[in-house]
């Protein structure tokens, strides 16, 4: 019933964003949507289920250390804001990666184009399958539907409510699904408290700062999650995964000017920051809680939140806890899809140039369809692939995908010289290989170092060498 009355609201707003919609509509919105909504909306897309889910359950493997990463958000999202927002309104473009053609050419175009749509169906995708596997797991197998037949329910709901009026329609939604997502994590941190006899806030801060894995430092330079490596990896993973990224530069780009995204960006900062130090604080309470019931922890750490959520919590609980993980499947698979397609549609099939207005529309729905299908596909095949934390499993991914976008923009932006075109895509292909191989051997050729999610310093670096290499005279 909760599921089915969500998905109501959903299609209603679908139905009123996409009335009088143009043939335009699906990838700007028209440029008119309001910048708070954009804001409010994106820490939903950002957050998705990875953080809803995986965030709270690593706490038990590494404490607080996942906020030196949202630590190096801030600085990541500040040079958004002041490089590539400018740069993208001065070009007034629909797709970002537009800007790799005037900058270098054609194969340097399609091979950032490439690269975005690779990553982003990769990592939506997990997100997808995470969320799916607990919607599997609280409601599906109860009623005998197997996984696959969900995820396809789960993908087709996508493909409904977005298929017409797209980007204005996913605004919209977005900001809905993030007011579920908050209000989920925080009843849930109400009920915990009251549960375990916190005195108010007061208490609660206490409890969480007085606990051994609520600490956030760590400056062992060989670790994974030293300091300086997560907070370098923050900063340039907010700048591959927002600023280079179509889904998320999409919606600023349907703010009315350049100084509304910017002031979408900045409050989005604050509040994304405030968010995950609620969803790691969350964490501590759920192994408190488990604790002192003397319930046995889930194998998986991502299994944590929503074990305890619908076998142990109260029924008011678990209802939030659904109507949270929900809204978390969709707010990021919705605008990815509408990315994806405004992606292929602009960087592969050239849509505004090559088709009719009436023909483009069909074409469109086409491209949207066949990557709901291909979303699908993923979903199954990571769901017999996987053995890991899915956050990890996202940002190790964006690592190897985005490091090309990464030395291709900082190439572009701060330096003068012109490349050999035609090269682009081996070097594309070769920096991801070079950086595997490294972190592979890093521990033996290094002195001890492991890398971390600053694997994709090191890819986008490769990329930028390997551009200085075939620069022009």
């Amino acid at each position: 019933m909760v599921i089915s009355a969500y998905f109501s609201l959903l299609f209603l707003i679908s139905w009123f964003t996409s009335r009088n919609v143009s043939s335009d509509t699906f990838f700007t919105g028209d440029r008119q949507s309001p910048w708070f909504l954009v804001a409010f909306g994106m820490i939903g897309a950002s957050l998705s289920g990875v953080t809803f889910i995986s965030v709270p359950g690593e706490v038990g493997n590494s404490n607080f250390y996942y906020f030196q990463v949202v630590l190096g958000y801030t600085l990541g999202y500040l040079t958004i804001a002041k490089v590539l927002l400018p740069l993208y309104y001065r070009l007034n473009l629909v797709s970002i990666y537009a800007y790799l053609e005037e900058r270098y050419g054609f194969w340097s175009y399609k091979t950032g184009a490439f690269f975005f749509i690779l990553s982003r169906t990769l990592g939506s995708s997990i997100r997808v399958f995470l969320v799916a596997g607990v919607l599997q797991l609280i409601l599906f197998d109860d009623w005998g539907i197997p996984f696959w037949v969900s995820v396809l329910i789960t993908v087709s709901l996508i493909w409904l409510y977005t298929h017409r009026g797209g980007i204005k329609t996913v605004v919209w939604t977005d900001t809905l699904q993030t007011l579920f997502m908050l209000v989920a994590v925080g009843v849930s941190i109400y009920l915990i408290g009251k549960d375990l006899g916190l005195a108010g806030i007061s208490g609660f801060i206490s409890t969480v700062t007085q606990d051994s894995r609520s600490e956030i430092f760590n400056w062992d330079w060989q670790a994974g999650t030293n300091f300086f490596k997560q907070f370098a990896s923050g900063t340039f993973i907010t700048i591959v995964m927002t600023g280079l990224d179509q889904d998320m530069m999409q919606k600023n780009l349907t703010c009315k000017s350049l100084g509304d995204a910017q002031k979408n960006m900045f409050w989005f900062t604050i509040i994304l920051v405030v968010v995950n130090l609620m969803f790691l604080s969350l964490g501590v309470l759920l192994y408190i809680y488990s604790e002192t019931n003397g319930i046995a922890l889930p194998t998986r750490t991502d299994d944590l939140y929503p074990f305890l959520a619908t076998q142990h919590f109260s029924a008011i609980a678990g209802i939030t806890f659904v109507l949270g993980i929900t809204a978390a499947a969709y707010s990021s698979a919705d605008s990815t899809l509408t990315a994806l397609t405004t992606s292929f549609c602009y960087d592969f099939l050239n849509i505004e140039k090559r088709y009719e207005k009436e023909r483009q529309v069909t074409v469109r729905k086409q491209v949207h369809l066949a990557f709901t299908l291909l979303m699908f596909v993923v979903i199954l095949i990571f769901r017999w692939l996987n053995d890991q934390s899915v956050i990890n499993a996202v940002f190790i991914i964006a690592g190897y995908t985005y490091g090309p976008l990464l030395g291709l923009y900082a190439f572009g932006l701060f330096t003068k010289w012109q490349v050999k075109d035609k090269f682009v895509p081996y070097l594309g292909v070769a920096a991801p290989v070079i950086a595997f191989i490294i972190s592979k051997n890093s521990e033996t050729w290094l002195w001890g170092y492991k890398f971390g999610f600053e694997i994709l310093i090191l890819n986008g670096l490769l990329m930028f060498t390997g551009l200085w290499l075939i620069r022009k005279k």
